[in-house]
Formats: C-alpha cells, structure tokens, sequence
C-alpha cells in the first residue's frame, strides 16, 4: 500500500476517534438538557433561544441531526429525511404538550443514534422510504424529549420554542447534507473518503447513551 494513502487513511480514523470520545466524554441523559439553566422560558426570546438551544446542548440530539442530514447527502431525495424528522419532532413535542405518554423515550433516543450509526457504517443501508419512517418514528421520541423543557410554558414562549428547534435543526442537518455532499464527491477526500467514519462515530456515541440510560434504569440514582 502506498504509505501516503495508508498515513491519510490511518489520520481520518484517528479524526474519527477523537472526535467520538471527546463526545462521548460530555455524554449525559436528554432530559438533563435546558438552555435556561432548569427555569421555564416565559417571553418569546427566551422561548426562541431555548428552542435553538436544546439540540445543540443535547449531544445526543445533535449527534441525531448530523446523521439524518449525513443520510440526506447519500440519498436520492434524501432531502426529505431531515424535513421529515424534524415535522415528526414538532407532532411529539405536541403528543408531550398534550399529556400523551410515550414509553422508554430516552432509551429509543438513544438507540435511534445508534441504529443510524451503524446503518450509516454498513456498505449498504435502507431505501429511502425505510429511512424516512425511521425518521418520522425518531422525531416523534426525539420531539418528546423536546417537549420536557417547555412543559407548562405560556403560549408565546412555547411557539417561540417550537420555531426555535425548528429552525436549528433544519440549518444542521442542512449543513451536514452539503458537507455529506462535498465529501461523497471527493472534495474532502484528504479527509475521509467517504461517510463510514462519521457513522463510526455517531454509533459510538448511540452505544455510550443507550449503555447509559439502561445503567440508570437498572441502577436508579439515589433521591437527595
């Protein structure tokens, strides 16, 4: 092997790795995720900002996004992935509002990344119709978690909310299908040749959440 290929090729895997574990090292709960510090936004700025926040605080979520638009990229029509999840993310948040219980909401989050890390790894992944229910049936949880923060929120803070994490998580996954893209047409070969690593990595980070969530279902924390 040509030793320049094989040091490319050995510098995007170690990328991969240090990117994964400086995620998973920040790696907690989605419910512990809140852009105001625990306190319920009450005005429309506080409602917006929190909305923007809230993928981004959660690695999870945001690990998520990334994915669904990294899928976008490799997809014909795979623009509809992302805008999928993210209307089926606004029904649960909804579902939430409404006082609609959803069962295990953090461990399906949390497998959600892993089983789209590790389609995004395989050689061969789903059609796009298999990958949109997939999306709609991980927005609807992923929205659920949303909804935790704003629970009880007045109405302006609460669509100030839902414009927010709109908005966020249509301009990541945006992002992440044009680097997709660039990447999937050797723009970015000296990085990575293709997508596999990126799944990698948001697998990793799926295991690391789900081993987390299980751990404190079978070992709850103590009540102070």
């Amino acid at each position: 092997m040509n030793l320049s290929k094989l040091f490319a090729s050995v510098q995007s895997k170690a990328l991969a790795i240090a990117i994964g574990f400086s995620l998973l090292v920040v790696a907690s709960p989605a419910s512990a995720h809140h852009a105001m510090g625990g306190k319920m936004p009450s005005t429309f700025f506080e409602g917006f900002l929190s909305g923007l926040a809230h993928p981004v605080i959660g690695v999870d979520h945001l690990a998520f996004i990334v994915a669904v638009g990294l899928f976008a990229a490799i997809k014909p029509q795979g623009l509809l992935i992302p805008i999928f999840f993210v209307l089926s993310a606004m029904l649960g948040t909804g579902i939430h509002l409404l006082g609609v219980s959803l069962p295990v909401v953090e461990l399906v989050v949390s497998a959600s990344i892993l089983l789209f890390g590790i389609l995004m790894a395989l050689k061969s992944s789903p059609n796009v119709l298999m990958m949109l229910g997939l999306s709609v049936v991980a927005g609807l949880f992923h929205g659920y978690a949303y909804g935790e923060a704003i629970f009880g929120a007045q109405t302006t803070a609460l669509v100030a909310y839902l414009c927010g994490f709109t908005v966020i998580q249509l301009v990541i996954s945006g992002a992440a299908f044009f680097v997709g893209q660039k990447v999937m047409k050797g723009d970015f070969a000296q990085v990575a040749p293709n997508l596999r690593s990126a799944g990698l990595v948001i697998c990793g980070i799926g295991a690391a959440f789900l081993a987390s969530n299980i751990s404190s279902l079978i070992l709850p924390a103590p009540k102070g």
